[in-house]
């Protein structure tokens, strides 16, 4: 099985070929997949993982930030499985499996840009799932809580400064408010359940979110 992971994050341990591409154009969405069928001949997962925030109120949003978090988050999962979609029908057995959020489920103030691309992201795994049933192609959209990245940690001095407290308050009070389960979910979860979806066990789930996210969406 071959897989095409895209992420902005460099691989630094794992099986895994780090490939730099600009996923807010064409050009690199294309170019990752053709990256990875020269360099294996085939594609039979397709991950879309690569992102970013930005924490504001809707009319003091950035106009440009909000180009870019939809093409990174949106625009650049269709380049994905509209280049690769070949590969994939021929795989018989192909997968496209979206890292979306909780936020694709439910809204949070001061994230426009984020929630309305993971919001598409749900739409767009939905028609995929559709489209390709008849070729054995499924779509699923993981949709986790936090996760204990950089894109998370980085952005509570944003939320800090949008809610006017401190950070250790915007931790607790904002960014684990939502979930029943006051905790961070680790990186390595979200790789469990991706790489379950892209097993036989996954066979089953399409077309819907694939939700993990500590009894965020349950209220």
């Amino acid at each position: 099985m071959n897989v095409l992971a895209v992420d902005l994050e460099p691989v630094e341990d794992g099986p895994g070929e780090a490939y730099e591409a600009d996923l807010t154009t064409r050009e690199g969405n294309r170019g990752a997949v053709d990256a990875a069928l020269e360099r294996f001949g085939r594609v039979d997962v397709v991950v879309p993982n690569a992102g970013f925030q930005h924490v504001a109120p809707v009319e003091e949003f950035p106009e440009d930030r909000w180009d870019g978090l939809i093409g990174l988050l949106l625009t650049s999962p269709f380049l994905l499985a509209k280049y690769a979609w070949p590969a994939l029908r021929e795989s018989g057995s192909g997968r496209f499996i979206a890292i979306a959020s909780a936020h694709a489920l439910a809204a949070s103030p001061y994230k426009a840009g984020y929630v309305s691309a993971k919001h598409g992201v749900l739409g767009l795994v939905k028609t995929l799932a559709l489209e390709g049933a008849e070729h054995g192609i499924t779509a699923t959209a993981v949709c986790p809580g936090y996760v204990r990245t950089p894109l998370v940690e980085n952005q509570i001095g944003d939320q800090a400064k949008a809610h006017g407290m401190s950070e250790e308050r915007v931790l607790e009070e904002v960014i684990l408010a939502p979930q029943a389960v006051k905790r961070l979910i680790e990186p390595s979860e979200v790789a469990g359940v991706v790489a379950f979806l892209a097993g036989d066990g996954g066979a089953a789930f399409s077309g819907s979110p694939v939700t993990m996210d500590l009894g965020w969406t349950a209220r």
